[in-house]
């Protein structure tokens, strides 16, 4: 082991106040303290940020950290200045004079990080600036925005190779929290990364619990789940700005402490909601998708989507957003069918048929994770080509309460039957809406200038809507019988085991859809992360957070995070030296606020006994 990677335990406990690693950043950070490029690949809330943070500690000169956006950078160097740690940031937020004194400190050495958005580091002079500041480390956050095959592509992300270049011997580090295979190769290649060391970590949110229930009365549905939960901070994700500003006003006016936040706001609105959320003066934010990504808000307990998202990746890394402390955070999807039709007609606006395709492509498999009767849990991790190894989960609506199932072998065989009589009459296939017209009866100009009213199968579904149809026709999709046909249009086909079932009229079990009757509200028992605590010295403890946050007019997870106190509120350190071993606190923090918590505690005990935890 090097001296440099035997300081990395110590640094770790004296400056972040933790005494274990979380899996992989012990590997990440010895990779590039050897001068290794680094993939990395962790999860939302599995510490990404501290595989360069803690690097840069315990090595000479500067890591330059690329972040994308503006709100990440200050979250970022906020918490690493609570902590001791010499950080900074340039961007356009900063006045001529600030940005000129922080220039002047990294020209002297006097910081450690540097962040900045790619914009600025390809402006000219900047490449002469890092071949002065000793740069030790390269390291790009959010890497996948360098991938067209991402969910949220950045041209700009892919001039940061002539960096490569122009930095030859600095150790280049690209970290995500998700990617497919496909984007973790363009990530690799665009990068120019040299046979970099690759860490994918689990993809499993174990703290999160994940339930989609049918969309029905979306206000209401959201005012019941947001009343149980009125301490708590919360997103909530809207597909557009109307939306997010409806709900916000709704919420605030039936008393709950809610804000919007969407790119349709002024600069300076959008920062003072946003600034609310972060200090626990606001508790909800209805958001588009706008919110969030730079945000490194750990308490954040739950998030709702109102709207279907457009992927599976913007999904998870929305839902991500819960639980980044590790402590249990809830995940709702409210889900129609009509929110399907809504994203396909913007779909339909996207005039490259590339982009087109893979958006339709990228919408056909968060339908078919809404929609799915199985293992939530599972069905994410094995989008990113991971396998869940239990059978059941505990933690995801579908695994607590299974849904019924029924014999479908009837409709299964009309709705076969139609797309075969269809390509058999026509020589081309159709899509799901024309299916189900077809099935249902419908008298459009199509289905008579094709002749589809002559089919056999024409009427054969009346019995059932379309909506129904369609969901049936997905179901079919999902279990293999029929597949999307290659070319520019989403048409059905029959796969051979769809011709297989007509021939053999083998009997189909198909899952019933969520019905509100059985909206399935309650949350899972399973709450892993979760710590056992004195709730009424927790919530002591937090009022006394936010005052000193107050004081400081920075977030009060600066001070703390929720991990911190509620390990306070279940071990009870009375004193300074009973405070050994509080995950969080590093010596600085210690020397700050340690003596002010202990005496809190202290006096909570004068009129309070401790609870006896299993």
């Amino acid at each position: 082991m090097t001296a440099d990677t035997a300081e990395l335990d110590l640094t770790l406990k004296r400056t972040f106040g933790y005494g274990t690693f979380r899996p992989l950043q012990r590997e990440i950070c010895e990779a590039t303290l050897a001068g290794k490029d680094v993939f990395a690949l962790l999860p939302t809330g599995g510490g990404k940020s501290l595989c360069f943070q803690l690097p840069a500690l315990v090595r000479d000169g500067l890591t330059v950290v690329v972040s994308p956006l503006i709100a990440l950078m200050k979250d970022q160097v906020d918490q690493l200045q609570a902590s001791g740690v010499a950080a900074t940031f340039l961007n356009s937020t900063l006045d001529a004079d600030e940005a000129r004194s922080r220039l002047s400190g990294l020209h002297r050495g006097q910081y450690r990080l540097l962040y900045a958005a790619p914009e600025r580091l390809m402006l000219e002079g900047w490449v002469e600036n890092l071949k002065k500041w000793n740069v030790a480390c390269l390291a790009i956050d959010e890497a996948h925005c360098v991938s067209e095959w991402g969910h949220d592509f950045r041209p700009e992300y892919r001039q940061l190779a002539k960096l490569r270049a122009a930095l030859p011997g600095v150790p280049v580090m690209a970290l995500t929290a998700t990617a497919t295979e496909r984007v973790r190769v363009d990530i690799v290649s665009h990068l120019k990364l040299r046979e970099p060391e690759v860490f994918v970590a689990s993809f499993n949110r174990p703290n999160l619990t994940y339930r989609v229930v049918p969309k029905d009365q979306p206000l209401k549905q959201i005012i019941d789940f947001v009343r149980k939960r009125e301490s708590e901070s919360g997103i909530i994700y809207c597909a557009s700005r109307a939306t997010a500003e409806r709900v916000a006003d709704s919420l605030a006016g039936r008393g709950f402490s809610a804000k919007p936040y969407h790119a349709g706001l002024d600069a300076t609105e959008r920062g003072r909601n946003q600034e609310a959320f972060l200090r626990d003066d606001t508790r909800i934010i209805c958001a588009t998708i706008a919110f969030g990504m730079g945000i490194n808000k750990p308490n954040v307990r739950w998030i709702i989507h109102h709207d279907l998202p457009k992927n599976i990746e913007g999904y998870y890394q929305e839902t991500g957003r819960a639980g980044r402390d590790g402590l249990p955070g809830d995940c709702l999807l409210l889900f129609s069918a009509g929110d399907i039709a809504k994203q396909t007609h913007f779909l339909d606006e996207i005039t490259n048929p590339q982009e087109q395709q893979i958006a339709r492509a990228q919408l056909r498999k968060i339908v078919h994770y809404a929609e799915n009767s199985s293992c939530r849990r599972a069905e994410l991790l094995e989008y990113f080509g991971e396998t869940f190894p239990l059978d059941n989960c505990g933690a995801c609506d579908n695994c607590a309460e299974p849904r019924e199932t029924y014999d479908g072998t009837l409709v299964a065989q009309k709705f076969l039957s139609c797309v075969y009589r269809i390509a058999q009459n026509s020589r081309f296939s159709v899509g799901m809406n024309h299916l189900t017209e077809v099935l249902t009866g419908a008298d459009t100009e199509k289905i008579r200038r094709w002749g589809h009213d002559r089919l056999t199968t024409y009427g054969i579904g009346k019995d059932l809507g379309r909506s129904a149809w369609a969901a049936v026709g997905r179901e079919l999709m999902r279990l293999g019988y029929l597949a999307i046909a290659e070319g520019e249009f989403a048409t059905l086909e029959l796969t051979e085991a769809g011709m297989n079932v007509l021939r053999t009229r083998q009997p189909i079990t198909l899952t019933k859809p969520m019905d509100l009757p059985k909206a399935r509200s309650r949350t899972p028992a399973r709450r892993e992360g979760d710590i056992v605590c004195d709730e009424i010295l927790f919530e002591r403890l937090r009022t006394l957070r936010k005052q000193l946050a107050d004081e400081r007019r920075v977030p009060a997870y600066i001070v703390f995070g929720d991990t911190t106190l509620r390990a306070m509120a279940h071990h009870y350190p009375a004193s300074l030296a009973e405070m050994e071993g509080i995950p969080g606190l590093g010596e600085k923090k210690r020397a700050e606020f340690g003596e002010i918590f202990a005496n809190e505690i202290a006096e909570y005990l004068k009129t309070n006994s401790r609870v006896a935890f299993d």
